[in-house]
């Protein structure tokens, strides 16, 4: 199993990196993607610290929406922000986490269409997957996607988003990844289109130390309660456990080339 976003190159886990780790391998866990803010020398330390414990552990640079203010509308500066923490890491596998985010509106919408393009553009250049972020954006994500050509590759990550935006994605090719949230007994709506994605198109991610899969809500999250959200993926699609293990790992391993 595979935990295909997590992040544990977060300060928040400084403390007990060790044991988190040790966690997720005892769980069964063949490895994880640590998402790494580009720029942030906190956290490429500590995702070397982790790579050291578990050399399995791959990671994704990027500036998200809400860090795309530092770079006023530089687009290029951001790219090569990520691009330059990505030659120092080895193990880099993703341009992300990247998008739009118009919920919070942290940085000025412009400022993020413009990070966002260009980090785009890197992982075109890179011929690396991109994983995005998007939240009540949906129209001006999928206007980059779509304008970026048949070559790009990604996911969207922690998918709250509509049918709609569902569909779309896949019809780019996309994956569509799902996090603790759906194990929500309210998510309805979301477990609906969870039983609609096709099974070589699905991904299960933890997004640690956020959204905790019942029955652990309130706790911090880490990559081991991934299986919490494939249990109720694989009740909710009539299918076993380690079947749906199987596909999604088979999906990591044909997007990431781990």
């Amino acid at each position: 199993m595979i935990d295909s976003h997590c992040h544990i190159a977060d300060e928040v886990y400084a403390s007990d990196l060790e044991e988190v780790v040790a966690r997720a391998r005892t769980a069964g866990l063949e490895r994880v993607m640590v998402i790494l803010e580009a720029g942030n020398s906190q956290e490429e330390e500590q995702a070397r610290a982790a790579h050291v414990l578990w050399p399995d552990i791959r990671v994704a640079v990027g500036v998200h929406p809400h860090q795309a203010k530092q770079f006023e509308d530089d687009g290029l500066a951001a790219a090569a922000a990520a691009r330059e923490e990505m030659g120092r890491l080895a193990y880099a596998r993703a341009v992300g986490e990247i998008g739009l985010d118009y919920h919070y509106d942290f940085s000025p919408r412009e400022t993020q269409q413009a990070v966002f393009r260009a980090q785009v553009d890197l992982a075109l250049e890179l011929r690396l997957p991109v994983i995005i972020h998007t939240r009540e954006a949906e129209a001006d994500t999928m206007e980059v996607l779509k304008s970026a050509g048949p070559d790009l590759r990604g996911v969207l990550h922690c998918f709250t988003g509509t049918r709609e935006l569902a569909d779309a994605a896949l019809e780019l090719g996309f994956y569509i990844s799902l996090a603790g949230i759906v194990t929500f007994p309210k998510a309805l709506e979301l477990r609906e289109i969870a039983r609609a994605v096709p099974l070589d198109r699905l991904l299960i991610e933890t997004d640690s130390p956020f959204l905790t899969p019942v029955p652990h809500r309130g706790a911090r999250n880490e990559p081991a309660r991934v299986i919490h959200t494939a249990e109720t993926l694989a009740s909710l699609r009539g299918i076993s456990v380690a079947e749906l293990d199987r596909a999604t790992t088979a999906n990591f391993h044909a997007l990431f080339r781990p």
